[in-house]
C-alpha cells in the first residue's frame, strides 16, 4: 500500500541499517494509521477497533514538529476517498488534532469537521472520542471552538438533507441529537433549520402546534411534509401504505420500526433505492425471509443491479468487499443470531461476474510491486471475522495488484526460499487460488511472474 501521494518521501533507505531496511517516515505510518489503526507494516483483523494515542506515536510528533494542518488535510483525503478499513482512525485522528496545543491545528480541525464527519454516526463517534481523550482532565471539551463547528454542522446543511439524516440516526455511542444542539448552542441560519432543530429538541407534536397556523415558505412546507411522512411511517400498521410512504419519499430502512422488516412487501419497496452496499449486506436477510426467491423478478432485478458497472462504479465498490459479500452469501448463515439460507445460485454468480467487473473500480499506484504468498502455513485457515480462507484471501490479493498495475512479481516463499510463481493477469480467482495452493511448502517451481514490462535495471 502506498497511499501517500509523494513518491520518495515516505520511504529512505537505512544507510545503517544494513542491506533490506529501511526507514518509514512519519508521514507514511499516519497513512498506515488512519487506513487501517495501526502504524505497523501488517495488518490483523482482530486488531481494528483498537485505537489510542499508543498506536498513533507518529501522528503525535507531526502535531510536535508544528504540521498539524498537513496531518488534518491526510485526515480529509482519507475520510473522502473512502480508502480506509474503517472511519474510527481518521475521526479518532481529528479529535486529537482539535485539542492540540497550536492554535493553526485545531482551527484547521474544526473546519474539516464537516467534511470528515459526513453523518451523525460520524459526528457523534468524534465527539465521544474527544470526551475519551478529556477523561482525567480539569477542563471541559465544549469550548467555543467546538460549540461553533458543531452548530455549523447542522446549520450549513440543506435542510431536506439535514431531516433526512436526523430522522435516520438519531444517536449513537451515548449521544443524540438533542445532546449537542443543547451543547453546542446552535442558533439555525433559517426558517427550514430551525424547524428540523425544533423537532429534534421538541418533538413533532410542538412542531405541529407551532406551524399549522404560521404562513409557511415552500420550504419549510417541504420539510414539514417530510416530517410528517416519517412520524406517520412510524405509527402506521398498514402494510400497503408502509409501502406506498417509502415509494413516495425513498424513505430508508433505518426510518422504519422492526415489525415494518417482517414484511415482505416493505423490503421490495425499500430495495428500489436501497444502496448497493446495503444491498450485498442484506442479501443473507432477504434470502431467508423468501424476498430473495429463484427466478423471481426480484431476484433478478438484484442480480442486475449487482452486474451494473456503472452502479458499482458509483457505489465505489472494492473487489475485496465483493468476494466478502460471497463468501458469507455462501455460507447460508449470519455470525450471531439463528438465521440461516439457502444461497441463490444467480445471485452468486452475479457477486461473481461483479467481482472481475470491480477491478476498474481500483485505481493503480503506477509503481513496481513484488506479492509474496506465504505457503509455509496451512492455507485452509480462516481471515479472522470474514469466511474467506486464507489462501482465497491471498489470491484475490494477488489478482488486485496483477489486473491494476503494470509491474508485478508474484512469488510463493517458504522455508527460506522464494519461488516465482506462473500466474496471469486474466486467470480466475480460482485458478490463482489453485496455483497458490498447489505450492507444497515452496518446492514445487513455477516458473513465469506476472510480467507487462520489462523491469528496469536498478530492481
Amino acid at each position: 500500500m502506498d497511499p501517500s501521494a509523494t513518491v520518495m518521501s515516505n520511504h529512505t533507505l537505512n544507510a545503517t541499517g544494513g542491506a533490506g531496511q529501511w526507514d518509514v517516515s512519519d508521514k507514511a505510518k499516519l497513512c498506515r494509521f488512519l487506513c487501517y489503526g495501526s502504524e505497523g507494516d501488517a495488518y490483523t483483523a482482530k486488531d481494528e477497533g483498537r485505537i489510542s494515542t499508543k498506536n498513533a506515536g507518529a501522528l503525535l510528533s507531526l502535531l510536535q514538529e508544528g504540521r498539524g494542518a498537513e496531518v488534518v488535510e491526510e485526515i480529509k483525503r482519507f475520510a473522502q476517498d473512502g480508502r480506509a478499513v474503517s472511519p474510527s482512525p481518521a475521526l479518532f485522528a481529528l479529535a486529537l488534532c482539535s485539542q492540540h496545543s497550536e492554535v493553526k491545528t485545531r482551527q484547521a480541525a474544526f473546519k474539516a469537521l464537516k467534511d470528515v464527519c459526513r453523518d451523525p454516526a460520524h459526528l457523534f463517534s468524534f465527539i465521544q472520542n474527544k470526551k475519551q481523550l478529556k477523561e482525567g482532565m480539569k477542563c471541559g471539551i465544549w469550548g467555543r471552538a467546538l460549540r461553533k463547528a458543531v452548530s455549523d454542522w447542522y446549520v450549513e446543511q440543506d435542510a431536506m438533507t439535514l431531516a433526512a439524516a436526523v430522522t435516520r440516526c438519531k444517536q449513537r455511542e451515548g449521544w443524540s441529537h438533542q445532546d449537542l444542539l443543547r451543547l453546542s448552542h446552535t442558533k439555525p441560519a433559517n426558517e427550514a433549520t430551525a424547524l428540523v432543530c425544533k423537532y429534534i429538541m421538541k418533538g413533532w407534536k410542538e412542531v405541529q402546534a407551532a406551524y399549522s397556523e404560521k404562513e409557511n415558505s415552500e420550504e419549510v412546507i417541504k420539510v414539514l411534509s417530510y416530517l410528517e411522512v416519517v412520524e406517520k411511517v412510524k405509527h402506521s400498521c398498514d402494510e400497503t401504505e408502509v409501502v406506498n410512504l417509502i415509494e413516495e419519499h425513498k424513505l430508508e430502512k433505518e426510518q422504519l420500526l422492526t415489525d415494518h422488516l417482517k414484511s415482505k412487501q416493505v423490503w421490495r419497496a425499500l430495495l428500489k433505492e436501497m444502496p448497493l452496499h446495503s444491498v450485498l449486506r442484506f442479501l443473507g436477510k432477504m434470502t431467508a425471509n423468501k424476498i430473495i426467491e429463484p427466478g423471481s423478478p426480484v431476484t433478478q432485478a438484484v442480480c442486475e443491479r449487482i452486474q451494473c458497472e456503472a452502479t458499482l462504479r458509483k457505489a465505489k465498490i472494492h473487489p475485496f468487499s465483493l468476494l466478502l459479500s460471497s463468501e458469507n452469501y455462501k455460507r447460508g448463515h449470519g455470525y450471531q443470531g439463528k438465521t440461516k439460507w439457502e444461497a441463490d445460485s444467480s445471485i452468486l454468480k452475479a457477486i461473481d461476474s461483479a467481482f472481475y467487473k470491480s477491478f476498474t473500480n481500483v485505481e493503480a499506484v503506477g509503481k513496481r510491486f513484488v506479492v509474496a504468498a506465504d505457503v509455509s502455513t496451512s492455507l485452509s485457515s480462516i481471515v479472522p471475522g470474514t469466511s474467506i480462507s486464507t489462501a482465497v484471501a491471498a489470491a484475490a490479493v494477488t489478482m488486485i495488484f496483477a489486473r491494476t498495475e503494470a509491474d508485478v512479481d508474484v512469488l510463493a516463499y517458504s522455508e527460506g526460499a522464494l519461488v516465482p510463481c506462473s500466474l496471469s493477469a486474466d486467470m480466475t480467482l480460482a485458478q490463482v487460488t489453485a496455483e497458490l495452493v498447489k505450492i507444497p511448502g515452496g518446492t514445487t517451481d513455477c516458473t513465469l511472474p506476472i510480467r507487462k514490462q520489462e523491469p528496469s535495471p536498478s530492481w
